[in-house]
């Protein structure tokens, strides 16, 4: 979208915050991360990725997934490997394991490397973060339940808001790094 001030034209950066979620938690975290970047004045699209939704209409893409079994849902993955590697990207993971302790932290890295394995191998992000997500123990199979109990996990809502809204104006303050008001010829 352009404006013009004065003489000059001024491009705002178009930013999709694509999720792929199974029981919402996922996509209450973009919705979040949405919100902060509209309020960094930036034009956001928060929506569910899928076949019909084109990678190239944007200029820079927050892109996140819920982890099942150490692995982004399928539509996630399909939408990185459309995507171009040459758009600004930062990705999000939404899982049960929040990253407080040192077992709890090699676990987070250990899962988000794996994650990524499953994307094209010269693509490269930003910035990949792993947030809590929603753990619901009636949901999870026996071995789930039995190893979230042994890392001290609980059934409940493990989001850090206060981390998102961080990492939100991170990326906010990020793209205005870049250069994205770039001043243009008039015509």
């Amino acid at each position: 979208m352009l404006h013009g001030t004065l003489g000059r034209m001024e491009e705002t950066t178009r930013v999709l915050v694509g999720y792929a979620t199974a029981n919402g938690s996922t996509a209450g975290v973009a919705e979040r991360i949405a919100t902060g970047l509209r309020g960094a004045g930036r034009e956001v699209d928060c929506r569910p990725v899928g076949p019909d939704l084109a990678p190239d209409r944007y200029d820079a893409v927050v892109l996140g997934s819920a982890v099942h079994d150490m692995a982004w849902l399928p539509p996630a993955v399909d939408f990185v490997h459309r995507m171009s590697s040459t758009v600004p990207t930062w990705f999000f993971s939404v899982g049960g394991v929040q990253p407080a302790g040192p077992l709890t932290r090699r676990l987070a890295a250990g899962e988000v490397a794996r994650v990524e394995r499953g994307f094209p191998p010269e693509f490269r992000n930003r910035e990949h973060r792993l947030f809590a997500g929603v753990v619901r123990m009636a949901g999870l199979a026996l071995w789930g339940r039995l190893f979230w109990r042994l890392i001290g996990g609980r059934d409940g809502d493990h989001r850090d808001w206060p981390a998102i809204d961080a990492w939100a104006r991170d990326i906010g303050t990020d793209l205005a790094g870049r250069g994205d008001r770039q001043e243009r010829a008039p015509s």
